[in-house]
């Protein structure tokens, strides 16, 4: 339905300025018609344009809508980044622990080994350097040599690690020997001077043994 309108009119039905309307009218998007020297802006009244509010709150809307599209893109690119993070973190704890399990069992078996030496050097020691049980048997040294008992047996400690042994008296093993009294006599004195520099001599208090398992006495009983 066309309608004519004053200028002023035709700004509120456009909600333009009427400067807008002027260069509408220059332009020929609008019809015009003069009438008793007054211009009139001819218009379809069904193409009145939005009020100014309605096309604010759509461009409103639209702004809105794209702040959150924006929010939510980012929102999406920090809570990767923080996934990601979380999975760096997980996989460094999980190292961390491999780690400190192996260096706990590198160090469990470097203390299992040590305690297997040492329980091997404890045992030597005690073979070697057993107090004698009374007194009474260290009255002298030819007394103590008279009355050596045969045999001892060492017991390790742990035999899971050393088998225990026999020592055998340095009496007793003269006397299976088939050599002469003169000669044991001067093998004895011989062992009580290399005592107390000789590894291979065990002395119990005042007794002496020997560890034929381990050691080589050739050169002694010669």
């Amino acid at each position: 339905m066309m309608a004519k309108m004053s200028i002023s009119e035709a700004s509120e039905f456009f909600n333009i300025s009427k400067e807008a309307i002027h260069n509408r009218i220059r332009r020929g998007s609008l019809s015009y018609v003069i009438e008793d020297n007054v211009k009139y802006v001819v218009v379809d009244e069904t193409q009145q344009v939005a009020p100014k509010t309605q096309t604010k709150k759509r461009a409103q809307k639209s702004t809105d809508e794209r702040y959150y599209a924006l929010l939510e893109e980012q929102n999406a690119k920090l809570q990767a980044k923080v996934e990601k993070l979380e999975d760096e973190t997980r996989s460094l704890r999980d190292q961390k622990e491999q780690m400190l399990i192996a260096e706990r069992q590198k160090i469990e078996a470097i203390y299992k080994e040590k305690d297997e030496q040492l329980k091997n050097i404890l045992t030597s020691f005690k073979a070697q350097f057993l107090v004698a049980p009374t007194a009474s048997l260290e009255s002298s040294d030819e007394e103590f040599i008279e009355h050596e008992e045969d045999d001892i047996v060492v017991e390790s400690e742990d035999n899971a690690f050393l088998p225990e042994r026999t020592i055998v008296s340095l009496k007793k093993y003269l006397k299976d020997l088939d050599i002469s009294q003169k000669k044991r006599e001067k093998i004895k004195a011989r062992f009580k001077k290399r005592a107390k520099k000789d590894d291979r001599v065990i002395r119990i208090g005042k007794k002496y043994y020997l560890d034929l398992d381990k050691y080589d006495y050739e050169d002694l009983l010669k």
